[in-house]
């Protein structure tokens, strides 16, 4: 073979093994999510953030549970989760469990349990617990403490609170959700300018213990100092 030849072909060879790789990881700078979109699969929990819906109930501080075990009818009870969100189990010791889902629970107390029973089979189920909520506050016309009954979006929990006031900067909602002990989590919502545009589509679905805030608008707070005759002739509230 020639000595070009040669050299040609371990060439060839590297941009084939180059091109399969380069199929194989997918467009440069694509994040997994953005893969998983490419494939009709749906973003992870992260990417999904405020528009999460449907999420597991997470257990809080007061809340009681029964648990049963079905071959071992000795160690059923019921339980609360004290102030520091530990629980005491029956022959088992404490633990913290507070946030936790139920199947999280579930596990939790199964291996709790793994050095004195064989396998065992535990079923809990919530007995008293606190019902979800959500808190209106600032410019609404009820602000307050609502229950959250079902799936419920943004626009939908303002028109329960009763609705923008004539003061209310509705183009900077603001909502509040705890992710932990130590964070909140905010974000600003133009809910003006999905209502004008006729595009909820931005809107957000609520979880238990959100709370929207509505601040108040520049003109409503220079109101007072403005002549009131002549007020009407140079301001439109519709337009903070």
């Amino acid at each position: 073979m020639p000595h070009g030849s040669r050299l040609l072909v371990p060439l060839l060879l590297a941009l084939v093994v180059g091109l399969l790789c380069a199929a194989q990881s997918g467009p440069a700078g694509t994040s997994a999510d953005d893969a998983a979109n490419d494939k009709g699969q749906a973003p992870s929990a992260a990417a999904a953030g405020f528009q999460e819906r449907n999420p597991r109930y997470g257990l809080r501080k007061g809340d009681s549970f029964d648990v049963d075990f079905a071959f071992s009818p000795e160690f059923n009870q019921t339980v609360v989760v004290q102030p520091d969100g530990y629980i005491t189990l029956r022959g088992a010791g404490s633990m913290r469990v507070e946030g936790q889902t139920i199947p999280e629970l579930t596990e939790t107390i199964k291996k709790a349990y793994s050095n004195i029973l064989h396998n065992p089979v535990v079923t809990v189920a919530l007995k008293d617990f606190e019902k979800p909520y959500f808190v209106a506050a600032g410019q609404v016309g009820k602000p307050g403490k609502y229950d959250l009954r079902s799936d419920l979006t943004l626009v939908e929990a303002v028109a329960i609170a009763g609705g923008f006031t004539e003061n209310s900067k509705h183009s900077q909602v603001v909502l509040f959700r705890r992710v932990s002990d130590q964070l909140v989590e905010a974000r600003l919502f133009n809910v003006k300018q999905m209502l004008q545009s006729h595009d909820l589509s931005e809107d957000a679905h609520l979880r238990p213990g959100d709370m929207i805030y509505v601040p108040q608008n520049a003109i409503s707070k220079i109101r007072k100092y403005l002549p009131t005759t002549s007020m009407g002739t140079y301001v439109d509230p519709t337009h903070f």
